[in-house]
């Protein structure tokens, strides 16, 4: 994230830094032991605080900046806002729906360890202990896939949007990489982990939680390029990016981190998070 280099350039740098902070977080897994459920429920929920932060302050308010000054929606500023969020949140939706017949595979178990078949999953079931340390929940699915994702696409985009508003700066495109890279911390751990603790090795561990943060480099190159060539769809595309997240966070995360008795430390640990991240935006912007 060098300031000078085209937008492009800078997705790139900021989609290898969100990257290398899952890795760093996926290489928690040689230190921990598969059976620290509290640390695991209380970096989701510190990765969910982040997430919703950034939300608003680093694409939700850019786009409605955008739709009002130059989009000349005017009073009607909130449509493309609006639209380009629910789009967000329908594509998690329905990419959850379609990854069981796109992510079929002959052995069973590298579907389970690269998350992309959600039919081989199970859902993590209270009442049986054992269940919340196999990876067989679909939280490790869509933070492996639909959830990084959107958060690539959101760097992307936010370095795309870099002087189209007042707020759309590169310190806020900045900000928002190095957020997104705070969370994908205990997002590596939150892949990692579970994979251990279903038998997994502790190198194919750290490699499979290292390896769901590939996919934010190439989300954030498209979308800093959807975004260069087609100005006008940047307050979709901030929504876009926004409405992703959140749907991941309120469908996957939140509920995956209370389900073990951990409640009130994942909902501290997301106050936490969305401090951070507001501090990020508001006082570096």
């Amino acid at each position: 994230m060098l300031q000078g280099y085209s937008s492009v350039v800078q997705a790139l740098l900021g989609t290898f830094f969100t990257w290398a902070m899952t890795a760093a977080g996926a290489a928690l897994v040689f230190i921990f032991s598969s059976g620290q459920r509290r640390i695991l429920d209380g970096s989701l929920g510190f990765a969910a605080g982040v997430m919703l932060a950034a939300s608003y302050w680093s694409l939700l308010a850019p786009a409605v900046e955008m739709a009002t000054s130059s989009g000349g929606f005017g009073a009607f500023a909130f449509f493309p806002v609006a639209v380009g969020f629910t789009l967000g949140a329908a594509f998690v939706y329905l990419a959850d729906l379609l990854m069981p017949h796109l992510g079929a595979t002959e052995d069973p178990q590298t579907a389970l360890a690269l998350n992309l078949d959600p039919a081989l999953m199970k859902k993590s079931d209270p009442r049986d202990p054992t269940s919340l340390l196999f990876p067989e929940s679909e939280l490790s699915i869509r933070i492996g896939s639909t959830g990084l994702l959107s958060e690539g696409l959101a760097v992307g985009v936010g370095f795309g949007a870099v002087e189209k508003t007042a707020s759309a700066t590169f310190e806020s495109a900045r900000n928002l990489a190095i957020g997104i890279g705070i969370q994908n911390f205990p997002e590596g751990l939150a892949v990692s982990l579970p994979l251990r603790g279903a038998g997994f090795s502790t190198w194919k561990a750290f490699w499979y939680g290292q390896l769901s943060g590939m996919v934010e480099p190439l989300a954030g190159v498209f979308g800093a390029f959807a975004v260069v060539l087609a100005e006008p769809i940047l307050p979709y595309a901030l929504a876009f990016a926004a409405g992703a997240m959140v749907y991941v966070v309120m469908d996957d995360i939140i509920p995956e981190a209370q389900i073990s008795g951990n409640g009130k430390l994942a909902s501290w640990a997301s106050i936490l998070g969305f401090v951070v991240m507001m501090s990020l935006d508001v006082g570096l912007g």
